[in-house]
C-alpha cells in the first residue's frame, strides 16, 4: 500500500509534527506499507508572519494536482490544515477520493493568544476543514471528547511513541550535582506559556533546552536561567538525563511529545491538568499536574526514576504506526464497500424488466 501524507509542517522545521511523521513513515515501511510526502518544498513559499523558520507553501492547484496524482498513492492523508493539506483535500474532494485528517496544534487557542481572533471564528473554519474527510485522527481522549463536543465528527484514537533506546536514563549530569535541575524542552514561543516555569519558585537550577521567536526575550527577562539552544539525538538525550524534573507550562499543546521523552530519560514530569499531561502522565508515578506549576515540580522531585521510565513504555512507535494503518485501512474499506453496493444498486435499477408474458 502506498499512502501520500500532505503536510505543511516539515523539514527544516523541528517539532513533534515533523518528529511524529517521520517515525511513522519508517515503522509503516516495516509493515509494509509506503509512505511519502506531499509538503511546501515542492511548492514556491513566503516565510510564516511571526515564525519566519517556517515557510507557507503558495497555493498552486495545478502543481499540487499533477504531484499528487504522479505519487500514485493507495490514500491520501491530509496532516495540516496550511496550504499544503488544503489543496490536497480540495483535490480528494474533486476526485471523489476518501482522506483522513488530523488535528495536532491548537490553532483556535493560538489565534486567540496572539491575535485576539475569537476561538469561535477558528473552530468554524476546522470543523468544515476536517469533517469533510472520511475521518480526523486525534492523539489523546481528552482532544476527543472536546473536538467532539465542538461539533467535530468520525474521531478516531492515534497515540505517540517514543525512541526508549535513545532516551533512557544515563549516568550524566550537565549541570551539576549540586542542587535540582528542572528541564524544559521544546520550541521557545510565546504559545508555551515559558514563563510560568520560570518565573516557579524552585529550589534548583532551571534550564530552557530549545529555539524560538520568544528566546531573546526570555533571556532579556530571566537572567539566571540556562539556554542551551536547540540540541537534537545523543546530545538532547544527555540533556534529558542530566535532568530531576521536566516541566510543561503549555496548556495548549494536544500531546507533547517532550513528555514522552522525559518519562523515557526517567525524568519525571512537572505540568498542569490540561489534554496531553492528563493522558499520559500517571499522577504520583511518572509525575504530578497542578494548577500551582511550582507545587507540581516540587512533588515530582520524590518520584521513583525507574518506574518513571517504566510508565513510558506504554507508548511506542510500532504501535503508532499500527494505530494509523488500521484507521486508514477501516477507512478504505468503507469506501470500497459503498462503491460495491453503489454499483449493485444500479445494476438492479438498470436492468431490463421482465416481459410481461413471462413474469411469473
Amino acid at each position: 500500500m502506498r499512502i501520500l501524507i500532505a503536510t505543511d509542517a516539515w523539514h527544516p522545521q523541528v517539532n513533534g509534527v515533523v518528529r511524529t511523521y517521520e517515525r511513522l513513515a519508517e515503522e509503516a515501511r516495516a509493515q509494509g506499507t509506503e509512505i511519502t510526502f506531499l509538503s511546501p518544498s515542492e511548492f514556491r513559499s513566503l516565510p510564516c508572519p511571526a515564525y519566519s523558520s517556517i515557510r507557507l507553501a503558495i497555493p498552486d492547484r495545478r502543481r499540487a494536482d499533477d504531484l499528487i496524482e504522479s505519487a500514485r498513492a493507495d490514500f491520501v492523508h491530509v496532516a495540516t490544515e496550511g496550504p499544503v493539506g488544503l489543496m490536497a483535500r480540495s483535490f480528494c474532494l474533486r476526485a471523489s477520493r476518501p482522506f483522513t485528517t488530523a488535528y495536532h496544534t491548537k490553532f483556535p487557542e493560538y489565534a486567540c493568544a496572539l491575535l485576539s481572533i475569537p476561538t469561535s471564528w477558528s473552530f468554524t473554519l476546522l470543523r468544515r476543514f476536517h469533517n469533510a474527510g472520511a475521518g480526523t485522527m486525534v492523539a489523546t481522549p481528552s482532544l476527543g471528547t472536546e473536538l467532539r463536543r465542538r461539533g467535530f465528527k468520525h474521531l478516531m484514537p492515534w497515540t505517540r511513541g517514543v525512541d526508549a533506546a535513545l532516551f533512557r536514563p544515563r549516568e550524566v549530569r550537565l549541570f551539576g550535582s549540586d542542587q535540582p535541575v528542572f528541564l524544559y524542552v521544546g520550541r521557545v514561543s510565546k504559545e508555551k506559556n515559558i514563563e510560568a516555569f520560570l518565573a516557579a519558585d524552585l529550589p534548583g537550577r532551571k534550564v530552557v533546552v530549545g529555539g524560538g521567536p520568544h528566546l531573546a526575550a526570555l533571556k532579556h527577562r530571566f537572567a539566571d536561567v540556562t539556554f542551551t539552544g536547540p540540541r537534537a539525538g545523543e546530545d538532547l538525550a544527555r540533556h534529558y538525563a542530566s535532568a530531576d524534573v521536566f516541566v510543561f507550562p503549555s496548556r495548549t499543546d494536544t500531546f507533547g511529545l517532550v513528555l514522552l521523552e522525559a518519562m523515557a530519560s526517567g525524568v519525571p514530569i512537572a505540568a498542569y491538568p490540561v489534554t496531553g499531561p492528563i493522558d499520559i502522565v500517571e499522577r504520583g508515578v511518572s509525575g504530578f499536574l497542578d494548577e500551582d506549576l511550582g507545587k507540581a515540580a516540587r512533588a515530582a522531585l520524590t518520584l521513583d526514576r525507574a518506574k518513571v521510565r517504566e510508565d513510558s513504555s506504554r507508548f511506542t512507535w510500532a504501535r503508532t504506526a499500527e494505530l494509523f494503518l488500521n484507521n486508514i485501512g477501516n477507512v478504505s474499506a468503507a469506501a470500497a464497500a459503498r462503491v460495491a453496493a453503489a454499483r449493485t444498486t444500479r445494476r438492479a435499477g438498470t436492468r431490463p424488466a421482465m416481459p410481461q408474458h413471462l413474469a411469473p
